[in-house]
């Protein structure tokens, strides 16, 4: 009898967010008639996907067994940088030049700046041994600070249809946000589920100590790890800067917690070594439905902290739950 039950069981752990996301999608259009209408369910696609680029990333850094709280401000700072290098060329005093950049080269340097703080962040983690808490607050004040002085603190704008095209353009009917990270969707997939980095991420995360025994580099492994998160935080700095034709000093406020709540949400452990890339695009869509439900029900923005929060908490009180159920 438990031996049949088992399986049931394990099904329904691993469709809590799926089951979660219907009634939610059900409740919400019996409430609102302007829910369920394909304008807006673009609209909601391509709100979330900012959330969903950052949320890959820190899927694979929760994975690994860490956290990342400055991808927010690696994601303004990347828009920034690739924005400002696209308008006004970057000036070398010392051998008084200004260099030019086409539109692939200001894309490519705002995903740069991200891989490299990443990288950075993952450099300090393994070879200073810091908790991975501080080291990416002390990123998150460093990156802010980093942005006001490359912006003075004024956004910069006027940036052309070209670059605009990212965040408000469409393809084939379907806006280039959602493309972009469709693909980014199924990169990470294939690269979690089929590569030996993807093994390797998962034996990180399930038991550090083990992963090293066997001879895994650990410390390569967590770096090249923050160093994604943050080239994909760069992406959604490139998104935000594009739909809004303009780079905002302080863009990506609080997004680093929408993300880590997406990848929760989505049933990935906080301990590591647990979750997919799918079950954040899952989290990512709860989010972004509540969001967007929220907004068509006219409830205070105020009250919407509130009850994301709370999702936030029973999302880890689950994963707690499981977790001492496993062992």
């Amino acid at each position: 009898m438990i031996i049949s039950q088992l399986p049931a069981k394990e099904l329904l752990a691993k469709s809590q967010s799926l089951i979660a996301l219907i009634i939610m999608v059900i409740g919400i259009s019996l409430l609102s008639d302007s829910f369920l209408t394909p304008d807006n369910g673009w609209n909601i696609l391509r709100q979330i996907s900012v959330n969903l680029c950052l949320s890959i990333g820190m899927t694979l850094i929760i994975l690994s067994g860490g956290i990342d709280l400055s991808v927010g401000a690696i994601l303004a700072l990347a828009g920034a940088v690739a924005a400002g290098v696209l308008k006004n060329g970057f000036a070398i005093p010392m051998f008084d030049t200004l260099l030019q950049f086409t539109l692939a080269g200001a894309i490519v340097t705002g995903i740069l700046v991200g891989f490299l703080l990443g990288w950075f962040n993952g450099f300090v983690i393994t070879k200073f041994r810091l908790p991975p808490f501080v080291a990416t607050l002390g990123m998150f004040s460093i990156a802010r600070g980093l942005t006001m002085l490359w912006t003075g603190g004024f956004p910069v704008t006027g940036l052309g249809e070209g670059f605009s095209y990212l965040g408000t353009g469409s393809f084939l009917g379907m806006p280039m946000p959602v493309w972009i990270t469709a693909a980014l969707v199924l990169l990470f997939v294939v690269i979690t589920r089929k590569t030996r980095f993807g093994r390797y991420l998962y034996a990180v995360g399930g038991n550090e100590r083990a992963a090293r025994l066997t001879g895994l580099n650990v410390s390569n492994i967590k770096i090249w790890v923050y160093a994604l998160g943050g080239a994909l935080a760069g992406v959604a700095g490139l998104l935000v800067t594009a739909r809004l034709d303009s780079a905002q000093p302080n863009a990506g406020l609080g997004y680093e917690l929408d993300a880590i709540a997406a990848v929760v949400i989505g049933g990935t452990s906080l301990s590591g070594g647990r979750g997919s890339i799918m079950g954040t695009v899952l989290g990512c869509l709860i989010i972004g439905v509540l969001n967007n439900g929220l907004f068509l029900l006219n409830v205070s923005p105020f009250w919407q902290q509130v009850i994301k929060g709370l999702i936030i908490l029973i999302a880890v009180a689950i994963d707690r739950l499981n977790a001492s159920q496993e062992h």
